[in-house]
């Protein structure tokens, strides 16, 4: 069996929320693939993304953050297990959303935070954290993925 050295996750910048990052071994760096203030929408994405890579041939190592007594956690997700469900922390963020409706609001702001990382802006104020809200709240989801669109190409 091979085993390769890689450096441990950084802790992600701004408010603990849920963040996943997944290693690129090309640049030895760890990139955000993933962030909200749920974790269901985060593990969701990283599930979809193992399945990709794993359909392509690849291995994919993931570190998934979040939230523990108002600081940041580091919960690691196993390659073997990136797209099954992962052992819940001890509850002590936000509940996690029930509904459709909240499950999809949590998408939404999902593609923003996305299209904002690629733009370029990591560290973001509680006022941004608030425009992001009210965006998720008000446009659908094909406005809110052409809005992260509009984004990450304006940083090209």
């Amino acid at each position: 069996m091979e085993t390769t050295t890689r450096p441990a996750s950084p802790q992600p910048a701004g408010a603990p929320r849920w963040v996943a990052q997944f290693y690129r071994p090309a640049s030895a760096s760890w990139e955000v693939c993933a962030e909200a203030l749920h974790r269901a929408p985060v593990q969701y994405a990283l599930g979809e993304m193992a399945h990709t890579v794993r359909a392509r041939g690849g291995d994919l190592a993931v570190s998934l953050w979040g939230p523990k007594d108002g600081a940041w956690q580091r919960f690691d997700v196993s390659t073997a297990a990136a797209n099954a469900t992962a052992p819940e922390p001890p509850s002590a963020g936000p509940e996690e959303p029930r509904t459709l409706t909240e499950r999809m609001s949590g998408r939404r702001q999902q593609v923003l935070m996305a299209g904002l990382s690629k733009a370029g802006l990591y560290d973001l104020a509680p006022d941004d954290h608030a425009a992001v809200q009210a965006l998720v709240e008000r446009l659908d989801e094909t406005t809110v993925r052409k809005v992260a669109q509009w984004l990450t190409a304006g940083r090209a």
